[in-house]
């Protein structure tokens, strides 16, 4: 199966990067940062080695901006990867490279479920604000439909859709799928 072409973005920034443009990779920090910091620190379980990560991360991705493969998926999906892997690494380090299949499998577990939470964070802050405020009124104050309707000023239907939509982003980040990465067809564009 042949995987469509990354965002024109995702293209233009490699050349950037590779051109050596600072500007280009400040502009990656903003639009990542977060993404990075959140799935890091959900699987180490603490702020400073979170902030290590990042800078690891941004710091590979200025260095090394030919790993970078188009064909693979997108900008996002790379530093997504690029970030589970330096936590997995510093996870494995902390416990000291050896374990038992149960501590094996405990680890991928945590990992699974950090880089499932981190995704969903990162998909509610991305998406377009009528779905995300939909969403905070009918799951964190706990309003049904029809309420969420009333609060937003649109209609039961426009409500339902909203709500339908946010929830279809939102189970993107299903842990069962490789880190940043969505299944075809689905998920925020980069």
């Amino acid at each position: 199966m042949v995987k469509d072409a990354p965002p024109r973005w995702d293209r233009r920034m490699q050349q950037r990067l590779a051109r050596g443009e600072a500007a280009a990779l400040g502009e990656l920090y903003d639009r990542f940062a977060a993404l990075v910091h959140s799935q890091a620190h959900r699987m180490l379980e603490d702020e400073d080695a979170a902030d290590q990560v990042t800078r690891e991360v941004f710091g590979q991705v200025w260095e090394h901006p030919e790993a970078y493969d188009p064909r693979n998926g997108s900008m996002r999906s790379w530093v997504a990867r690029l970030t589970h892997r330096e936590a997995v690494r510093r996870l494995r380090a902390a416990r000291g490279g050896t374990g038992t299949d149960e501590r094996d499998e405990e680890l991928e577990q945590r990992v699974l479920h950090a880089t499932a939470a981190a995704r969903a964070d990162y998909i509610v802050a991305s998406m377009p604000a009528p779905l995300r405020a939909a969403l905070e009124l009918a799951y964190i104050q706990r309003r049904d439909y029809r309420q969420t309707a009333a609060d937003l000023g649109v209609t039961g239907d426009e409500a339902r859709r909203r709500l339908r939509l946010g929830l279809q982003l939102l189970s993107t980040a299903d842990a069962r799928t490789p880190a940043g990465s969505s299944p075809p067809g689905h998920g925020p564009a980069s």
